[in-house]
């Protein structure tokens, strides 16, 4: 039987560690290469071309969302699977635009996380039930024509919109998170993309310049 090589991508050893120990103790999988960050995933990545990659949402540098979209750029047929501690919207969104095939919480009992990653190989969509849920509700709202973001004239969605008002007022990236109810790196993304659309290079210049165009 030829074995599933799979990548582990999460900046905490010790749940490396035990991840590592339920797949390898699988007859059907194997694990080729551990990496602590999302940069380090994205070289081992091309270095062993795994089959498939269970990527933590949140590691330091380059987070798991930058690293799925720079991965699946060189290695478009690899498998990518998600795992977080928390059920951010914005991430789990972005995360399966950018070519996840899952998205897990870290709360899954093995058994039922082996039974996900054999459906992701399969093709199919690997989410925990309540993620699954959301996907569902956001897919039913496009369904009706209404858009989840809507974009103004300068290209800001609405998420990016109410971050900018927050920043311009000086509200910090984490008591942005906390107001919004999204990760610490969510609101850092918002951020670059609002600096990018509004070409500009700090978020007092992104400030006067949504005041001039009316934006705030």
């Amino acid at each position: 039987m030829e074995q599933v090589r799979v990548l582990l991508a999460d900046d905490h050893a010790l749940f490396r560690e035990g991840l590592a120990g339920i797949i390898n103790n699988q007859p059907d999988m194997q694990v080729v290469g551990e990496a602590n960050d999302g940069l380090e995933a994205f070289v081992k990545a091309q270095e062993l071309k795994p089959d498939l990659i269970l990527m933590d949402v949140q590691m330091p540098g380059m987070n798991g969302i930058e690293a799925v979209t720079q991965i699946k750029q060189v290695l478009p047929e690899v498998i990518i699977v998600m795992l977080t501690v928390r059920s951010d919207d914005d991430m789990l969104f972005e995360a399966l635009k950018n070519g996840a095939q899952g998205y897990l919480l870290k709360e899954i009992r093995s058994q039922d996380l082996l039974e996900m990653l054999r459906s992701a190989l399969r093709g199919e969509a690997a989410l925990s039930p309540i993620l699954a849920g959301r996907v569902l509700s956001e897919f039913r709202r496009l369904s009706k024509g209404r858009i989840a973001e809507k974009e103004d004239d300068n290209g800001l969605t609405e998420r990016e919109q109410q971050v900018l008002v927050r920043a311009s007022n000086g509200a910090t990236d984490k008591e942005i998170a906390a107001a919004l109810n999204i990760s610490l790196n969510t609101v850092k993304t918002h951020i670059r993309n609002i600096l990018s659309k509004l070409h500009v290079r700090t978020r007092r210049e992104a400030a006067r310049a949504a005041k001039a165009k009316g934006i705030l």
